[in-house]
């Protein structure tokens, strides 16, 4: 296996696993999340690739074919600080996604340590994520990762 930054060859590998992230968010909050509609454009999607500031990791299989993605980590330079709080430097991770069918084979966990080893290398000072509560076991693997909640999300639906 090897992880690398997505290119535009990898789009519909990368549309296939947007797609099974939007289904598991889907059947855990329906009222929020619409079946049969894509996060980003093929345009949005191109412009991500291309963006240094915004890197996409896919694994692939050493003898995968164009277009074959076994997971991605979409990933968010951000820089927070303010008049109270340390100038920090941030990736976020606004998307892990394995593919259905490579569950078991540790691409999440290969994944999630690129991830950490890319952060470390561009100076940042911690990796961030929002896990949705409906996504338990999500959030089981990383805490297993050895993540830890930094704050809770809460809302009343009205």
């Amino acid at each position: 296996m090897l992880i690398r930054r997505a290119t535009e060859a990898d789009m519909p590998g990368l549309e296939s696993l947007l797609d099974q992230v939007l289904m598991v968010h889907y059947h855990g909050r329906p009222d929020l999340f619409i079946p049969g509609t894509r996060k980003y454009t093929d345009d949005e999607l191109r412009g991500i690739i291309a963006d240094d500031e915004r890197p996409i990791f896919v694994a692939v299989a050493d003898d995968a074919a164009p277009g074959e993605v076994l997971g991605h980590a979409f990933c968010v330079h951000e820089h927070y600080g303010s008049n109270n709080m340390h100038h920090i430097h941030t990736l976020y991770v606004d998307d892990i996604c394995v593919d259905d069918h490579a569950r078991g084979m540790h691409v999440g966990t290969a994944l999630y340590q690129h991830v950490l080893a890319y952060a470390r290398e561009c100076g940042c000072y911690n990796v961030q994520l929002n896990v949705w509560s409906c996504n338990p076991g999500a959030q089981a693997f990383y805490e297993a990762m050895g993540m830890k909640p930094y704050k809770v999300g809460m809302e009343t639906i009205l």
